[in-house]
């Protein structure tokens, strides 16, 4: 799926995984704003379509399911083809899961840790095969607040999550003489369509929203726009020195 093939000189590209709708759609908007030229993935062919011209002609869409396999390399590999090179890669794509320890079967487990772990770290491995050769980029894992507090009910979530954080501060250390930085943003409750899904599934939805916000210091849930400032940060030479952390967007929950 392409649109024009103007590309701007010199300028830097992003590749934002699960870019087409929620935190992602930000985080693409957000660096582009920034002047980087931004290529998402999804697979949503109709989602992808519209994101990518709502973005204009220095977006991109990629269909694709990254857990396929060979899914990381062809995405990447189209990256390249489409901009010439790749900057920043954001590992966004994810999938929520709860259930009860003892109910949950070990596929659904497997499936969260497919998307939300095993996948981000191949894309990881296919990014840094181009970023090792330009000796240069920058790596920006979604991980959670939950990958360092305990949920009842979430906890294969909060174990996919925890698993790519331990995986980001290991890689940080691996690729950072290949001038590679690879950090993590860890969103708290964020307004998005998948929170209003689970508020839909809580027998008193206004209740629910209300225990949340109240848990929150800052008193409010995250916007989408606020967890892309944070890795626009991140993906920017500002945080030339900053690898292997992980930035809470959490309004101050995991201070307390």
């Amino acid at each position: 799926m392409t649109l024009s093939h103007s590309t701007v000189a010199g300028s830097r590209v992003a590749l934002v995984t699960g870019g087409t709708s929620g935190i992602g759609a930000a985080i693409a908007a957000r660096l582009l704003a920034d002047g980087l030229q931004v290529a998402v993935t999804g697979r949503s062919v109709q989602r992808g379509t519209q994101m990518a011209d709502s973005l204009g002609q220095h977006a991109h869409f990629i269909e694709a399911d990254i857990t396929s396999p060979g899914a990381p390399e062809h995405i990447v590999n189209s990256v390249v083809e489409r901009f010439g090179r790749l900057d920043v890669l954001v590992n966004n794509a994810g999938r929520r899961h709860a259930g009860t320890i003892v109910e949950t079967p070990p596929e659904d487990i497997s499936a969260v840790f497919a998307v939300n772990t095993i996948a981000a770290m191949s894309m990881t491995a296919a990014a840094a095969r181009v970023m090792v050769e330009q000796r240069d980029g920058a790596i920006i894992n979604m991980v959670s607040r939950l990958a360092t507090v305990g949920v009842a009910t979430l906890t294969t979530y909060s174990a996919s999550k925890g698993a790519l954080l331990a995986y980001t501060r290991a890689a940080a250390v691996e690729l950072a003489p290949h001038n590679i930085r690879v950090n993590a943003v860890a969103p708290g409750m964020t307004s998005t369509p998948l929170i209003d899904d689970w508020l839909s599934d809580q027998p008193h939805p206004e209740e629910a929203l209300r225990e949340v916000v109240d848990s929150v210091p800052l008193g409010r849930l995250a916007t989408c726009e606020d967890v892309a400032a944070a890795v626009s940060y991140l993906a920017s030479s500002e945080a030339a020195y900053l690898t292997g952390v992980s930035m809470p967007v959490d309004g101050g929950y995991t201070a307390q």
